[in-house]
């Protein structure tokens, strides 16, 4: 690809269509990526209902890591395979195996089989939510796909909010399996209508994916997100077992790049194809886009989201499902705020602007937040997370569709995938950071003002608090409120890098027509890029 795309000129090219029955085929894609992002959090709110019922609460971890742990192995292969032998397939796989983990979950008798069916949801689940957007990618030009993956961006926001919510609702009405029961109706529809109405390309049947990189990528990936749950918490920093998977995970790291090189070299031979092909880094546009998603959206959003529930329900006493309901400002935001930037991209096809504005609305909602104490009112604390969301619908799609749009179709799903891995490794990574020093403060302050109560930091809830004396109670939550507020102002940091990135990020223009691969986009059989 040449480094300087002509802008279209002609609105002949700017009103190329989509296919027909799409909004059809949108609104099914829509629904799996739904569901593969609510499982994420619908069983947070439930969890100490099962464990109990199950009689697990020494697993209770694993019901969550599980299914994030799989998805975010699951990602790039997914992403891979689709660019090598067609998404169709593939899609209507991911939806089964989705559905057949839900099984497995709803029908769980003890731990050990509620951890298994969370992981079958997860490879199932990281498959939906990467080949929906390549999908879409397939059937619509980049500048008309604007307007398709504003709504799927705001599916993640939304479900950070539903998920929790709807949890807790079936757990205190029909009960905690409904969870999971929830996804066949829905799965299925989605499923049949995939199906029927889904028209994509086919490729080549038979493919040689480089096993042992996959082997690598996912030991590397796994104690990663190992070292991120349990270091500082279940484990101290220096136990062996956390030096030990430190070390083990840099390894697996260096080996599986080292391995994507050797795979890259021998697939130009028709042998291995790599999982994580190292030619995507040789785009400007997707190492900056990414490094983005992986501090502003990945390691900032979801580490304000995480802990801004548990906050509001601390201090303010609200219940569990207020404080889920009080996120809804941050979704609303999100929406009011990528629709319009959607629809300029799809006029001019431009979209640096909007993750400038978008991170620095985040970095302002994380300072803001900083700032909050006992006496914030909870008026601001919405207005608060509205800017957050409001900055996030101007970040999260349109550098995806940046990354999208600098290569040629084969290599979309492989490019949205690196893209979405890298970005939930980064979320990984800075929830943990985020709860690890929230941790140490609050064991530390604790400790300080009620000598003996910093023990048990890990039992404190909310309703213990509550039933606390008046004075106790006031201790425990300046405690809690100036242990977690000082800890956004370390993200502001994080923020202002992204938006120094985003200023350096290179903008090319969306194009109109299909971004179908031309002799010149690839050179030994690897795509060219910017």
């Amino acid at each position: 690809m040449s480094n300087s795309t002509p802008a279209l000129a002609t609105k002949d090219r700017d009103a190329a269509t989509v296919p027909p029955r799409f909004g059809l085929v949108f609104a099914a894609l829509m629904a799996a990526m739904l569901l593969a992002s609510l499982d994420q959090t619908i069983v947070s709110t439930a969890l100490p209902t099962i464990v109990g019922e199950l009689h697990g609460v020494q697993h209770m971890a694993w019901v969550t890591t599980a299914y994030i742990l799989v998805a975010t192995i699951a990602m790039p292969v997914h992403g891979r395979l689709g660019d090598l032998i067609g998404r169709k397939a593939l899609f209507l796989g991911a939806i089964g195996v989705f559905l057949a983990g839900s099984v497995v979950a709803g029908t769980a008798q003890n731990m050990t089989m509620l951890i298994i069916g969370r992981g079958i949801q997860g490879l199932g689940g990281g498959g939906l939510m990467i080949t929906s957007q390549a999908i879409v990618a397939d059937l619509v030009p980049p500048r008309q796909r604007a307007r398709y993956m504003a709504p799927m961006g705001a599916v993640f926001g939304l479900s950070c909010v539903a998920g929790p919510l709807l949890g807790g609702w079936f757990t205190d009405t029909v009960g905690w399996r409904w969870a999971f029961w929830i996804n066949l109706p829905v799965g299925a529809l989605a499923l049949a209508v995939s199906a029927s109405a889904l028209r994509l390309p086919r490729r080549a049947l038979r493919v040689a994916l480089d096993y042992r990189g996959f082997a690598l990528m996912a030991t590397a990936v796994t104690c990663t997100v190992l070292v991120a749950d349990w270091g500082g918490t279940d484990y101290r920093w220096s136990d062996p077992l956390i030096l030990g998977m430190t070390t083990g995970g840099l390894l697996a790291w260096a080996l599986f790049f080292l391995s994507q090189h050797r795979a890259e070299k021998s697939s130009r031979r028709r042998a291995a194809e790599p999982v994580i092909p190292l030619w995507l880094f040789r785009s400007r546009i997707f190492d900056i886009a990414t490094l983005i998603s992986l501090l502003v959206v990945g390691a900032g959003m979801f580490a304000i989201v995480g802990y801004l529930p548990t906050y509001v329900q601390m201090v303010y006493g609200v219940g569990a499902t207020e404080s889920g309901l009080l996120l809804l400002p941050m979704v609303v935001g999100m929406f009011l705020t990528a629709g319009p930037s959607a629809r300029m991209m799809s006029t001019d096809g431009r979209y640096k602007i909007f993750p400038i504005v978008g991170t620095a609305l985040v970095g302002v909602a994380a300072t803001l937040m900083s700032s909050m104490d006992t006496a914030t009112s909870l008026v601001l604390v919405c207005v608060y997370a509205f800017v957050l969301g409001a900055g996030l619908g101007l970040v999260m799609q349109p550098l995806v569709l940046a990354v999208q749009n600098d290569f040629p179709r084969s290599a979309v799903g492989t490019a949205t995938s690196a893209n979405s891995f890298f970005r939930e490794i980064g979320a990984t990574l800075g929830t943990a950071a985020v709860g690890t020093a929230f941790t140490h403060r609050l064991t530390d302050r604790l400790g300080s003002v009620a000598p003996g109560t910093s023990a048990n930091t890990s039992s404190l809830t909310p309703a213990l608090v509550r039933s606390l004396p008046e004075k106790a109670q006031h201790t425990v939550i300046l405690a809690y409120q100036q242990s977690l507020t000082p800890v956004f102002r370390y993200l502001v940091p994080v923020f202002v890098l992204g938006f120094l990135l985003t200023l350096v990020l290179p903008e090319k223009p969306l194009t109109a027509g299909t971004a179908d691969d031309t002799p010149e986009a690839t050179r030994d059989g690897v795509p060219t890029v910017v």
